[in-house]
């Protein structure tokens, strides 16, 4: 019954989907998948191309036209400021940010759009009160999971929205992507949710890698080493999946990139320190992910920051 209720929505409402990258390649084709009418744009023409290709959809040529063409638009993109230059446009125009060509400016009173990047939550907040001018409501409903789980749909999704109504109204569609659907609270709530859980995340990375390097350095072989966390009290994720598969093969392709993880910390901290709160661990998880990100370059795979952790090491030492 929830595949004929979600076919249904599916050929009510006319989907847009923007950032066809590592993400959103994977998330877009699931909504395809389940029959949903779909538009998507990309600065990568030629990539929006091959997707329409592949998946019977229509390639915009502008952020303008996919909003033309879209009662719902999902954003999944680096960071809320590229979100809000894409839906609003630059201050200084150009050719992605002209507001004649914002995505915003070519939606109808009563669209929804679904912000499912890893965005601020407080500058959230303020797009949705500006969107709002514009007859147009927002919710924030970013993810984890990973490539992995957005190939398969199954991605955990936490799901921010000032009214009940268009949280419901986003379910149909988040439904396509995602298995677990997390109602958090507020707008911008899921966006906090979404940072401090990745801050957990690279916490715990950054632990297993220093016991690594530290590990290694007594002789101890770190592949023993993650088998033993892995049946002790030090495991967590990464030792189960990313050490495991990515670090000891030296693959280092999680599909995650340094920066967007180092981002996602960096506002789990500066959330902390909007709230007035005295918390170092955030403030120093941050802060050895950002050296990381400039030691060895954001573009690499987040998995790569325990090499830059082992020179720290040698050049302390």
């Amino acid at each position: 019954m929830a595949e004929v209720s979600r076919l249904d929505n599916a050929s009510a409402e006319r989907i847009g989907f923007v950032g066809i990258g590592n993400m959103g390649w994977p998330m877009a084709a699931n909504l395809a998948r389940a029959g949903f009418k779909l538009g998507v744009y990309d600065t990568d023409p030629d990539r929006a191309a091959r997707f329409a290709a592949e998946f019977g959809a229509q390639a915009a040529r502008t952020p303008a036209d996919l909003g033309a063409m879209c009662d719902i638009v999902v954003t999944m993109l680096p960071t809320g400021a590229i979100v809000r230059r894409v839906l609003l446009g630059a201050e200084n125009g150009g050719a992605d940010g002209a507001a004649d060509q914002a995505l915003a400016s070519a939606l109808a009173p009563g669209a929804l759009l679904i912000d499912m990047s890893s965005s601020d939550p407080l500058g959230t907040r303020e797009l949705g009160a500006a969107l709002r001018e514009r007859g147009v409501a927002l919710v924030d409903a970013p993810v984890s999971g990973g490539v992995p789980r957005a190939r398969d749909g199954t991605l955990a999704i936490m799901l921010g929205a000032d009214d009940p109504a268009e949280a419901r109204r986003a379910r149909p569609v988040l439904g396509a992507m995602g298995r677990d659907i997390f109602e958090t609270g507020p707008l911008g709530s899921g966006h906090a949710m979404k940072a401090l859980n990745n801050y957990v995340a690279a916490a715990g990375f950054a632990a297993a890698s220093e016991a690594l390097i530290a590990g290694k350095g007594f002789g101890l072989d770190p592949a023993v080493m993650i088998d033993i966390m892995n049946v002790s009290t030090g495991r967590n994720f990464s030792t189960e999946s990313t050490i495991k598969s990515q670090v000891l093969t030296q693959d280092y392709a999680s599909g995650f990139a340094l920066a967007l993880l180092a981002k996602d910390v960096g506002i789990a901290a500066d959330l902390a320190q909007g709230l007035g709160l005295d918390l170092p661990l955030v403030e120093t998880t941050s802060r050895i992910w950002f050296s990381a990100r400039d030691a060895i370059g954001g573009e690499k795979d987040h998995t790569e920051a325990i090499r830059a952790w082992q020179e720290t090491a040698r050049e302390d030492g």
